[in-house]
């Protein structure tokens, strides 16, 4: 399991804790007060580091290798799932995965950006970085929904939409700008979810919904910590900054208005318990697709459109 610099501290109380396990073992001595005496400490320090996390904190965790990706996500919340392939002009981006699927009898459209826990999965998956025919392909399964009215659902995790010169060269922009208009014109409702990273464009092409939601340590944002430091400061070293700057975090969107709700993760983060996480996010989806299933599609299309125009306040 990786562990991040922060979180160091605990596991060397838990090595003790191991440590004093095994004496007792080997040697039959009691040391029973010792071992509770350092878990309650261990336990302590544990609940104090997650609740007083630093966006650049948060950040890691978003990012950790171990965390649940769009796949696992559509098995821990559905049934059914029959994956959907192809932009229909002769590519299947493999960063974009989408199908149709159940979740708890309720069939919706899924789609969502994946990622890899290795370095060999992340290539086949382009480490959850689109190209414009992935777009394209979700595109596609959007206009499917709309036409069997079946509700949206987007799971996000990418740094961005792939920036390469063939990506370009077929363009990116263009693909992303149709998402956006097309998706604040589709009469279901769009739920889409932040479980990862939700950086640029290349989330946002995903993420034009009636209910936009995060997990609790994910991130959202126009760029990158990385990206604006280099730009802003010319050093990349000074990402933590950025990341202060940025008001990424969950719990500053959700104040800004930009998202409408936050899915609570276990303590540590979404990959220290895969079961709760997908019960959570499930719940939320499902409840969200029962309060908006009803609301005729003028009104949906009307509230959605204001949604994100009510976005981004000019002080005077």
């Amino acid at each position: 399991m990786t562990i991040l610099e922060f979180e160091k501290p605990l596991y060397e109380i838990q090595e003790k804790i191991q440590e004093l396990k095994q004496i007792s073992e080997s040697s039959g001595m009691d040391v029973t007060e010792q071992i509770e005496t350092f878990e309650k400490q261990a336990n302590e320090y544990k609940k104090e580091l997650y609740a007083n996390l630093t966006p650049a904190q948060r950040l890691q965790i978003a990012r950790h290798s171990d965390r649940p990706t769009f796949l696992d996500y559509v098995k821990l919340m559905t049934t059914d799932f029959i994956e959907l392939h192809g932009d229909r002009e002769g590519c299947d981006d493999r960063a974009i995965i989408g199908g149709i699927a159940k979740i708890d009898g309720q069939s919706v459209i899924i789609i969502g950006t994946q990622k890899g826990k290795t370095t060999k999965e992340n290539l086949v998956y382009n480490f959850g970085m689109p190209q414009p025919q992935g777009y394209r392909k979700a595109l596609r399964l959007f206009y499917h929904a709309n036409k069997f009215n079946l509700p949206i659902v987007t799971l996000i995790d990418t740094p961005g939409a792939y920036p390469g010169m063939k990506a370009e060269e077929t363009a990116q922009g263009t693909a992303i700008a149709e998402n956006l208009r097309e998706m604040a014109k589709l009469n279901v409702p769009i739920i889409a979810v932040i479980t990862g990273e939700g950086c640029s464009g290349g989330a946002l092409g995903l993420a034009v919904a009636d209910k936009v939601f995060m997990l609790e340590h994910s991130y959202y944002t126009v760029i990158s910590p990385e990206g604006c430091a280099s730009i802003l400061w010319r050093d990349a070293s000074k990402a933590d900054v950025a990341a202060q700057a940025l008001k990424i975090t969950s719990e500053d969107l959700l104040e800004l208005e930009i998202i409408d709700g936050i899915v609570k993760e276990p303590l540590g983060g979404a990959h220290c318990d895969y079961e709760m996480i997908g019960n959570e996010l499930k719940s939320t989806i499902l409840k969200s697709i029962k309060e908006l299933k009803n609301i005729k599609p003028e009104k949906l299309k009307n509230d959605r459109y204001n949604k994100f125009r009510r976005m981004g306040v000019f002080c005077q």
